[in-house]
């Protein structure tokens, strides 16, 4: 049976916490070294999403998919209803991963210039470079798995610690899809 990655993530966390405690951070080598393994992390996530953009690409599943948004909590709005293809979902998902990804590097590069933190690099390191071959799409275009049980598509929201805020989950249920499709909100075909 598989750890849950938010306790292996957690595990690492305490660990490397630990470690960074007897890293000479002070040392210009020590410290050029971690953020050289930064780096070279943040290419090697970069090149995995690339390469599975290229594995999207090539499959081209054109497959309809139907599924029905949660209005955003705290909102008035209907949910959504959405057709799209597995491509272009698939592709969707890809595009917000890069984009996630340079999110947690300009926090990091404002942390580290700025703020002149640097135990968080050696964390940073590790963490992303494990969610990435955790993800749904290194799963399915990476590993090979089918995409079955979890791996269905459309997937069910990561429970982290903002999940609550997103207003509710995402409804393949073809009653949800017709009503949604009926209160007129949505249903256009994204590309």
């Amino acid at each position: 049976m598989a750890l849950n990655p938010q306790i292996t993530n957690l595990a690492i966390i305490l660990f490397m916490m630990q470690a960074s405690k007897k890293i000479p951070f002070d040392d210009p080598n020590v410290l050029n070294g971690i953020r050289a393994l930064y780096v070279l992390s943040n290419l090697i996530i970069a090149g995995i999403y690339v390469y599975i953009m290229q594995q999207i690409n090539k499959k081209k599943d054109m497959t309809v998919l139907k599924y029905v948004e949660p209005a955003p909590m705290g909102s008035a709005e209907e949910p959504k209803s959405v057709i799209t293809t597995v491509h272009a979902y698939d592709m969707q998902q890809c595009r917000a991963l890069f984009k996630s990804q340079l999110m947690g590097v300009g926090m990091m590069a404002v942390m580290h210039l700025y703020f002149k933190y640097t135990n968080p690099l050696i964390i940073q390191s590790i963490i992303p470079l494990k969610g990435a071959f955790e993800g749904n799409l290194a799963k399915i275009h990476l590993l090979g798995k089918p995409a079955l049980g979890d791996l269905k598509r459309p997937w069910k929201a990561a429970g982290g610690f903002l999940s609550g805020l997103q207003g509710g989950e995402i409804k393949t249920d073809k009653k949800s899809i017709e009503t949604a499709e009926r209160a007129g909100r949505g249903g256009a075909k994204e590309e």
